[in-house]
């Protein structure tokens, strides 16, 4: 799977610690089940984290992100919403405790090096976190879910814990905010966009023009 974008391809930029973006990829599957394929997907990766990183990377949280109690309680009430709105469970409504640095390092591994495994891993890291509440910023979690997914744990371990494919990937973070990219998730599709958990039928008239 090229980097490139190409005429054909629905991107999406997200963080795995983005609840919206775990739903946004539920109302993916569901437009999909209307379809007779699947969408041709890229992912490009989004740092949720990026206002709280100190420079060795690691996150700081204590630092201000203007972001305080009543900004995570509305979030938690539009997750709950939008959870039951597509029928999908979750076993908490934010990770705010989360790095997903290593999973998105690894991803971006398996994007690159075993392209036809992606999304089975990428789909795999969203639901360790979301629905099993697992901490997929510990690359021992991210190797156990590589092991279910037909790839070498230890192959992936280490890439997550690589210091030059982490600053490959903090490039790509750096690269979606120049295109403009403020918030995830966002799918764009031939240079239109949507922004958010958005429902399967505006993923539809993305994609299709319908």
């Amino acid at each position: 799977m090229a980097e490139s974008q190409t005429s054909d391809r629905l991107t999406v930029y997200s963080d795995y610690v983005c609840p919206f973006c775990y739903l946004g990829r539920k109302s993916l599957e569901r437009y999909e089940n209307r379809r007779d394929d699947d969408v041709n997907l890229d992912w490009q990766p989004f740092d949720l984290r990026s206002g709280k990183r100190k420079p060795d990377g690691t996150i700081d949280h204590d630092a201000d992100d203007g972001k305080d109690d009543a900004y995570y309680e509305q979030a938690k009430e539009n997750v709950r919403r939008l959870h039951e709105k597509y029928d999908v469970e979750m076993a908490q409504e934010i990770a705010t405790d989360i790095d997903s640095l290593p999973a998105q390092v690894a991803a971006f591994y398996v994007k690159e090096n075993y392209p036809e495994q992606w999304r089975p891993f990428d789909e795999a890291i969203l639901d360790a976190l979301w629905q099993d509440g697992r901490d997929i910023g510990d690359p021992d979690v991210l190797a156990g879910i590589a092991d279910d997914e037909g790839l070498d744990g230890d192959e992936i371990r280490t890439a997550a814990e690589d210091e030059e494919r982490r600053e490959r990937v903090r490039e790509k973070f750096a690269e979606a905010q120049q295109q403009g990219i403020t918030g995830v998730p966002t799918f764009t599709y031939e240079g239109y966009a949507a922004r958010g958990a958005v429902p399967p039928e505006q993923l539809e008239r993305l994609v299709e023009g319908v």
